[in-house]
């Protein structure tokens, strides 16, 4: 998507998104396809993060520090003055380091229980860092050591606060998502895995759940995901609670930008032979992915390369979104390539591609599987989450059971072996992109929420939108 410039003339709305980061990873794309959506429509509308890495003057870095106690500023005074001797003095390093900790204040206290990280001030300031004051707050991830959830009633008692969920660690006492688990739903606490991202060192579930469910309690929240998946989710959580609203909002890709093109020409910039079958998977972190299936994948690979026939096509699979060294079996490579944020030579993967294969234990809805379904391609996919609302099995694609890499190499094979019903299953997939999952009806979506969110605080009669 073409990043736009600021409106000539302002739109009446105005909008502050907020997210972790603006680039790297699903959310971050949502939440930088939105505001420049909405910025293209002459809407005023920022994004504040907690990390910058582009020069976008609408992406607005939230300060790690303000509004410091006298109690802190001394604390993180003392600590500078004692950088001098830490290498001279034995003891001064950790006495530094407490200083550190004892600037939180009472949230030391939380520190040292290793509960969940909430000591971020900014966050209740974060209306006057446009140069405007928001009508509405759209919050997308908060987790990541940036924003403090302690904030919510404060910001949504001074303006709408609606939050987009990509993953369910609002719902939990710490993952993003839970897989088979279902404690978020009584409390958590005992949590088999205190590793799954975010990740605690130790387990203290129970009291980050407990904490949440007071802060939903002072809450008034509009609350969007996109997928009934998710929704669902959500309405068995301690989230329910604090709903003023809610909705199913897809999301959605640029369709002018992932689009069918010349799949010779793509291979040709690529440097890829043209008597090569390619399989494309992308991920941001493919094989560290927690809730990717490398692994699966990599077997079915090898399955792959063990059946497949000497005379047959090479088989080349391209996995976007991790350095690494290629792997070679017989007439089959698996080659490693690093992420890039040069959407053109994304889409020319994807072009470039005969199939797609989307191998994952959790996701909420994931933006390649949409993306690879524009480009025309068909797609293998793991039935888990909000994907069966994306591909429909036998007709843009197949789905297969997660965590099975003889179905993923089923199917796989089956889709290269028919040709005819592969190239019907991506022109199915490209039909249904255009239908629902366009970037400018999401957009539309959102719009139409915002406008009927303040005309009800203003008093206005609510019209009836449909998701």
């Amino acid at each position: 998507m073409t990043e736009p410039q600021a409106p000539d003339q302002a739109h009446s709305l105005r909008v502050l998104h907020i997210n972790t980061q603006d680039q790297g990873g699903g959310a971050a794309q949502v939440a930088r396809n939105l505001v420049g959506g909405l910025r293209s429509r002459n809407v005023s509308a920022w994004l504040a993060v907690g990390k910058k890495y582009t020069a976008l003057d609408w992406v607005l870095q939230i300060p790690t520090q303000n509004n410091q106690s006298y109690w802190a500023q001394m604390c993180l005074w003392l600590e500078k003055k004692l950088s001098p001797w830490d290498i001279r003095m034995r003891g001064v390093g950790r006495a530094r380091r407490l200083l550190r900790e004892l600037a939180l204040g009472p949230d030391a206290i939380n520190y040292w229980r290793k509960v969940e990280e909430f000591h971020y001030p900014a966050s209740y300031a974060l209306a006057s860092l446009p140069s405007q004051i928001p009508q509405i707050m759209h919050a997308h991830n908060l987790h990541d050591h940036y924003f403090d959830l302690r904030a919510l009633p404060f910001l949504s008692a001074q303006q709408p606060l609606l939050m987009t969920l990509h993953d369910s660690w609002l719902l939990s006492g710490n993952c993003a998502h839970s897989f088979s688990c279902e404690r978020w739903k009584t409390g958590c606490g005992h949590c088999p895995d205190i590793h799954i991202p975010p990740g605690l060192s130790r387990d203290t579930t129970a009291v980050n759940w407990q904490r949440k469910q007071r802060i939903y309690a002072k809450s008034q929240l509009y609350i969007a995901t996109p997928s009934q998946w998710l929704m669902k989710q959500v309405e068995q959580s301690i989230l329910a609670a604090a709903i003023t609203e809610a909705r199913v909002i897809p999301n959605g890709v640029d369709t002018t930008l992932f689009c069918p093109g010349d799949q010779i020409a793509a291979r040709r910039s690529l440097g890829i032979a043209e008597n090569t079958d390619v399989l494309l998977f992308a991920a941001n972190g493919i094989r560290g992915n927690a809730f990717k299936d490398y692994a699966s994948l990599h077997l079915a690979i090898e399955r792959i390369a063990k059946r497949r026939s000497p005379s047959a096509h090479p088989l080349l699979v391209l996995a976007l979104g991790e350095a690494g060294q290629t792997e070679v079996w017989a007439n089959t490579q698996l080659q490693f390539i690093a992420h890039t944020d040069n959407m053109q030579q994304v889409v020319q993967y994807y072009q470039a591609a005969d199939l797609y294969v989307h191998a994952s234990k959790a996701d909420t809805f994931p933006n390649t599987v949409l993306e690879a379904m524009a480009c025309g391609i068909a797609v293998v996919a793991s039935h888990v989450g909000g994907i069966p609302e994306q591909v429909s099995d036998g007709i843009t694609g197949l789905l297969v059971a997660p965590e099975n890499s003889q179905a993923l190499a089923n199917a796989i094979e089956t889709l290269f072996a028919q040709e005819t019903l592969r190239f019907a299953m991506g022109q199915a997939g490209r039909k249904r992109v255009l239908g629902e999952f366009q970037l400018s009806q999401q957009i539309d979506r959102y719009l139409e929420w915002y406008e009927a969110i303040l005309d009800a605080q203003r008093g206005a009669p609510r019209i009836a939108i449909k998701n």
